[in-house]
C-alpha cells in the first residue's frame, strides 16, 4: 500500500513473511492464524475456442531472486507482463519464502499461480533437510514400545502438513523446492525425500486446491551429491516422478533441451501417468548470463530459440528478470521512466517499429558450437498471451498501475506526491496488454483511408483518475489526416478479455482529453472478437449518449456488451477504445488519457442491486507503550437496498411474480483510502477537503483494517490531541464510495 511519509515501521506488513528454519516454522504453528481474507483467491484462465490451439505450447515461468526489497515509500521492481506468464516464484535465500500479499494478488488478478520457496542450503540446511524428512523433534523422554528391525529413514508427514497448512493461510499457491546441499544420508535419503515430494503434493492439492504445484529445482541427484544436471535424465528422474513441474538448472549446453524432450518421450507411460507432460518440464534461463547460452539479457532469446516452447514444447523457467532493473538503478540518470523503456524492450521489443535492438557480442563457451540466431526476439515472441480471468467470476479493473507512483489520485485529485515514489504490488493492474510497445489503430472504414496514425504509449504520473498513473495515448496526426478525418472513426485496441456468449457486461471508461485540443473527439468503448475471420460481432450498446463530466476534466462512459452465439464456450475478444475525431483545425497530435477501465456482468434491470456501503469503524490502540495514535483501525462493510418505496400486494395469494427480485451479490471491494483530520483547540473539526491522505490497504493482506504507523502521521496530526480517521472504499468495479457511504471513527491521544 502507498503510505504518507517514510521510515514505516515493519509491523504494518502482518505476519511473519519469512522462516529461516523449519523450528521457526514450528513456532508458527504452534499459535492459531486466521486465513488472510485480503487476498484474492487464484481463478484459472478461461479456455476459449482459441486457446484450444495452444494448449500443446510451452508456459513461462518466472522466478524473481531478492525477495522482500518493496518498500511503501520508495521504489522497486516491480512484474508488469502476467499476460505471457504461468506461474511466478517468489525466491529469497531463507529456509521458507512466502510470498508477500501484494505479490500474490497482483499474480491471482491476471489468473498466474504464485509460488513460495523452500530451501536448503550451508550446513544448516544439511540438517534442516534431515529434519523434514524425520518430522519435528520431540521435547519429552520417548522411544520405540518394542525393538525394531527397520533401520530405514523415517518419513514424517509433518512439514508437509505444515507447509500446505501455511500456503492456504497466507493464499499462495505452492513451492519451488530447492535443495542445494548434498545429502549426508545418501541413496536412502534421496528416495525419502523423492516420497517426501509426493506427500507435500498431495497435501497442498487438498488444502490449496487442485492447481497447486510443488516444482523440483534440478540440484542433488539421486546419489545425494549436489551436481546440477541442466537437463532430465535418470539422475533426477525421481524427484521429478512425485513433483507438479521440473525447473532444469539454466548452465545447459544448447543440445540440451533436446535431448531433455527425447528422454521424456521414452520414459514408460505407466511412469508419469496421465497427468505428465513435456510442459511440466521448465528450462531454465538466467537472464544475468551466468553459464547461459547466449549470455543472458538482451541475448536471452537465442536460448529461448533452443528450447522452443512454441514446437519443441518444453517450458522455460526465467531466472533473475530483475536483470533489467538490477543492473541499471545505479548508473547516472537511471529513472522509472528509463527502466520501464529498457524493460519493455526487453520483453515487448522496440517502442518504434523497425528499430534495430543492440544484443551484446556472445562468446561461445568451449565446445559449444557458434549458433546463428539473426536478429533480437522479445521474450514475450515466445509465448501465447493468455487473457486474465472471465469478468463473470472476477470483474475486471484497471487503472493502469505498474505498482509503483510518485503520486496518489482520486477522482482525478492529487492528494500526495513524493519524490522518492512508492512501491506497491497490491495496486497492480493491466497496463493494456494490447497497448504495448505500441498502440495499432485502424479505420474503421478501410476505404479510401489516409495513412493510419502513428501511435505511441506512455504512462503519465503526473495526471490520473485513480492510484498513481494513467495510459497515455498519443496519435500523430498528419494536416490531411486531421482535415479529413472528420469523417472517419479509429479503433484502437487496449485488452484482451476473454468472455462469455450470451451474457451481458458492463463496460465503464473513463478518460481524458487535454484542455485547449484542436480536435473535438466522440470516444466509446468497443469490443471485438480477436478472431478476425469470426463472422459474430458483438452488440454494444451505450448507456448514455454521451459522455458524463466528472471532475478534474475527465469524462466517463458506459455500454452493455453483449456476443450472440450458439457454442457457449468462452471467447477472446478485444477491448478499445472507438474514436471519431471532429477536426476543428489543423492538428498534428492528440494525447488521450485513460484513467480507468472496468468490465462486470450486467445488472438485470428488473432486479434490486445491493449497493455497497461502509457500517462503522472502531480503532484500537496497539499498546500502552506505543506512539501516539499508533493503533489499529477497523470497519464492517454493508449493503443498501434503498429507500422501500410502496408495495402493493397481489390480490391473488397464488400470484407466482415475487414482490422483488433481489441481486444477493455481496459488494467486494479493491482496497480502501484512510484519511486524517485533526480537532482544532475548540474542538471543532473542519470540512471533508482538509482531510489529509496517509494511505491504502492492502500491505499485510488483512481485510478491512488498516495498521497506524505514526510514520504515515503529518507532523500536525502527529501532535494533536484527537484526530478523526476517514475510510472510503473503493469497489473491485473502480466505483469511489461517495462520502454519505463512508465512516469515521474519533480518536483521542490520552
Amino acid at each position: 500500500m502507498p503510505l504518507h511519509g517514510i521510515n514505516h515501521n515493519d509491523t504494518a506488513r502482518g505476519d511473519a513473511p519469512y522462516f529461516q528454519s523449519l523450528a521457526e516454522l514450528d513456532q508458527w504453528a504452534g499459535k492459531p492464524h486466521l486465513k488472510l481474507d485480503g487476498i484474492l483467491p487464484y481463478l484459472e484462465r478461461p479456455s476459449t475456442i482459441t486457446d484450444a490451439a495452444l494448449d500443446n505450447r510451452g508456459k513461462l515461468l518466472v522466478n524473481k531472486p531478492g525477495g522482500y526489497t518493496e518498500t511503501p515509500s520508495g521504489l522497486a521492481y516491480t512484474f508488469n507482463f502476467w499476460s505471457y506468464c504461468e506461474s511466478f516464484i517468489y525466491f529469497s535465500h531463507h529456509r521458507v519464502t512466502v510470498p508477500p500479499p501484494g505479490w500474490i494478488n497482483a499474480a491471482h488478478r491476471q489468473g498466474v499461480k504464485m509460488l513460495g520457496t523452500l530451501i536448503f542450503e550451508h550446513d544448516a540446511g544439511q540438517q534442516d533437510c534431515l529434519r523434514l524428512l524425520v518430522g519435528r523433534l520431540p521435547q519429552s523422554k520417548n522411544g520405540p514400545v518394542a525393538p525394531s528391525t527397520d533401520t530405514s529413514l523415517p518419513l514424517s508427514p509433518h512439514y508437509a502438513r505444515l507447509l500446505a497448512d501455511l500456503a492456504y493461510q497466507r493464499g499462495f499457491d505452492g513451492y519451488l523446492l530447492n535443495v542445494e546441499v548434498p545429502l549426508v544420508g545418501g541413496v536412502e535419503q534421496t528416495r525419502a525425500l523423492s516420497a517426501w515430494i509426493s506427500i507435500l503434493e498431495n497435501n497442498i492439492k487438498q488444502k490449496v486446491g487442485p492447481h497447486a504445484q510443488a516444482i523440483w529445482y534440478d540440484s542433488v541427484v539421486v546419489t545425494g551429491d549436489l551436481r546440477w544436471q541442466d537437463r532430465l535424465n535418470n539422475y533426477n528422474l525421481p524427484f521429478f516422478l512425485p513433483s507438479s513441474g521440473f525447473f532444469a538448472n539454466y548452465t545447459w549446453r544448447p543440445d540440451y533441451p533436446s535431448l531433455t524432450a527425447q528422454y521424456f518421450f521414452s520414459l514408460e507411460p505407466s511412469l508419469t501417468g496421465i497427468s505428465k507432460q513435456l510442459q511440466d518440464i521448465y528450462i531454465g534461463i538466467d537472464v544475468w548470463g551466468r553459464g547461459q547460452h547466449g549470455g543472458g539479457g538482451f541475448g536471452s532469446y537465442k536460448s529461448l530459440a533452443h528450447i522452443d516452447p512454441e514446437f519443441l514444447g518444453l517450458s522455460v523457467a526465467l531466472f533473475g528478470p530483475a536483470w533489467s532493473w538490477e543492473t541499471e538503478q545505479d548508473k547516472p540518470g537511471f529513472s522509472w521512466e528509463t527502466w520501464w523503456a529498457y524493460e519493455r524492450k526487453l520483453w515487448l521489443g522496440p517502442e518504434t517499429e523497425g528499430e534495430v535492438v543492440e544484443v551484446p557480442a556472445y562468446r561461445p563457451r568451449q565446445g559449444e558450437p557458434d549458433c546463428q540466431h539473426g536478429a533480437f526476439a522479445p521474450i514475450s515472441s515466445f509465448f501465447p498471451r493468455r487473457a486474465p480471468p472471465n469478468p463473470r467470476e472476477l470483474p475486471f479493473l484497471t487503472y493502469f498501475s505498474p505498482g509503483v507512483g510518485y503520486s496518489w489520485f482520486v477522482q482525478g485529485a492529487k492528494l500526495y506526491e513524493t519524490k522518492s515514489g512508492w512501491t506497491d504490488l497490491d495496486k497492480t493492474t493491466s497496463l493494456g496488454d494490447l497497448a504495448w510497445p505500441r498502440p495499432t489503430p485502424q479505420w474503421a472504414d478501410d476505404e479510401g483511408a489516409p495513412p493510419i496514425p502513428a501511435a505511441f504509449t506512455s504512462l503519465c504520473m503526473t495526471d490520473a483518475w485513480l492510484g498513481g498513473s494513467s495510459l497515455c495515448i498519443s496519435l500523430s496526426l498528419g494536416v490531411q489526416e486531421a482535415e479529413d478525418s472528420g469523417r472517419r472513426r479509429l479503433w484502437i485496441p487496449i485488452q484482451t478479455l476473454a468472455l462469455t456468449p450470451n451474457i451481458s457486461h458492463t463496460v465503464t471508461l473513463v478518460y481524458k482529453t487535454p484542455a485547449g485540443s484542436p480536435l473535438e473527439l466522440d470516444v466509446a468503448p468497443a469490443v471485438k472478437e480477436l478472431e478476425a475471420s469470426s463472422s459474430h460481432s458483438f452488440d454494444v450498446r451505450q448507456k448514455t449518449p454521451q459522455s458524463s463530466g466528472l471532475p478534474r476534466g475527465w469524462m466517463s462512459l458506459q455500454a452493455d456488451v453483449i456476443l450472440s452465439s450458439d457454442d457457449p464456450s468462452d471467447v477472446l475478444a478485444i477491448l478499445g477504445l472507438d474514436i471519431r475525431l471532429i477536426a476543428q483545425a489543423a492538428a498534428n497530435s492528440l494525447d488521450i488519457l485513460l484513467g480507468l477501465i472496468s468490465v462486470h456482468p450486467t445488472s438485470l434491470s428488473d432486479v434490486l442491486v445491493c449497493q455497497p456501503k461502509l457500517l462503522w469503524a472502531d480503532y484500537a490502540l496497539t499498546s500502552v507503550n506505543a506512539s501516539r495514535f499508533s493503533g489499529l483501525l477497523s470497519w464492517e462493510i454493508a449493503t443498501s437496498l434503498g429507500s422501500l418505496t410502496s408495495v402493493a400486494l397481489a390480490r391473488d395469494p397464488e400470484d407466482p411474480s415475487p414482490l422483488w427480485k433481489l441481486d444477493t451479490t455481496q459488494p467486494t471491494f479493491a482496497f480502501f483510502n484512510i484519511y486524517v483530520q485533526e480537532f482544532k483547540s475548540n474542538w471543532s473539526i473542519g470540512g471533508l477537503e482538509t482531510a489529509i491522505w496517509i494511505g491504502t490497504t492492502g500491505l499485510d493482506g488483512k481485510r478491512n483494517r488498516f495498521q497506524v504507523d505514526p510514520a504515515c502521521l503529518p507532523l500536525t496530526v502527529s501532535s494533536a490531541k484527537a484526530v478523526r480517521f476517514y475510510v472510503q472504499g473503493v469497489t473491485d468495479r473502480g466505483a469511489i464510495l461517495t462520502w454519505d457511504n463512508c465512516v469515521f471513527v474519533d480518536v483521542h491521544s490520552d
